[in-house]
């Protein structure tokens, strides 16, 4: 392997990871604080892409349609918290799963009804490269690894800084102290819910210059999202971006070695990890209500 093609393989695997990052995050956060496995998260990237393809369609700025596939994934999270997870939040962990497999299989349904079955191209955003050590890279693959990297700060800022944080980041920990300290707690499961649709979406928004948008996309990625979770500990902030950066050059340098690496040596990672640390990297013991 030449260095050209690992230097591409790198930044390529460390945008694919950023991607994984913004959705595995809103399944952390969900889990941390209501403990619920919320997989429709993947049906609010799904919506990211597809409102970015329509929003550039229309107007030709394809970051006007990140935008706005960031806030319309954003209101669904609160449509479906305010209508459904919030009347199960006391059920079992497996019923919640189960649930929102459901939202998000019925979701597709709803993008299939209203964007058909044929994928569609969203255009990068830009084309420019830059020269990296003789390799020719995409700034765009830049630009989506900073994005993650300042959502990374300020997530931090937001949960350590703000009093609606400190008091989200106190739920993580003990919902019940929480509680007992007379917060609102069923707002702050709104407003983690709200976050985490959103960054999903952006996510989606995101990911859809570098892929064909198409309704399936959210089940595509599954299996790689709730593998960065594990690996990095349900919960954990700090652990879902270094495993998503992990993950994300797994399947880049795995596919270059040999392409059937790419789905098989994630898999083997997560094991070793559940082996040696059952809980994942950064992972509590005291996750639970």
């Amino acid at each position: 392997m030449d260095a050209q093609l690992l230097i591409s393989g790198v930044i390529f695997g460390l945008s694919i990871g950023s991607i994984f990052f913004l959705m595995a995050i809103g399944l952390s956060l969900c889990f941390g604080l209501m403990r619920i496995i919320s997989l429709d998260q993947l049906l609010y990237y799904s919506i990211g892409a597809y409102i970015t393809y329509s929003l550039s369609l229309a107007t030709g700025s394809v970051w006007l349609g990140v935008l706005g596939g960031l806030v319309v994934a954003g209101i669904a999270a609160f449509a479906v918290e305010r209508l459904v997870f919030r009347r199960i939040y006391e059920r079992e962990l497996t019923f919640s799963m189960i649930t929102s497999f459901g939202i998000l299989i019925g979701g597709i349904g709803v993008i299939k009804f209203f964007w058909g079955v044929v994928p569609r191209p969203v255009p990068v955003p830009t084309m420019v490269q830059i020269d990296i050590v003789g390799t020719e890279v995409p700034v765009y693959r830049l630009i989506v690894i900073g994005i993650a990297v300042l959502v990374y700060v300020g997530i931090w800022l937001f949960l350590n800084r703000t009093i609606i944080g400190k008091a989200i980041r106190a739920g993580i920990e003990n919902v019940e102290h929480v509680e007992g300290l007379g917060i609102n707690v069923s707002r702050l499961f709104t407003i983690t819910f709200i976050i985490a649709g959103a960054l999903s979406g952006l996510a989606g928004g995101l990911h859809a210059p570098l892929i064909m948008v198409d309704p399936s996309m959210g089940l595509e990625v599954l299996a790689f999202v709730f593998m960065v979770v594990i690996i990095g500990g349900l919960g954990s902030i700090k652990g879902t971006l270094i495993s998503a950066f992990i993950v994300g050059q797994v399947v880049s340098l795995g596919s270059l070695i040999y392409a059937p690496l790419a789905q098989m040596a994630p898999f083997a990672i997560m094991l070793l990890i559940l082996l040696i640390k059952p809980t994942g990297l950064y992972g509590s013991t005291l996750l639970k209500r």
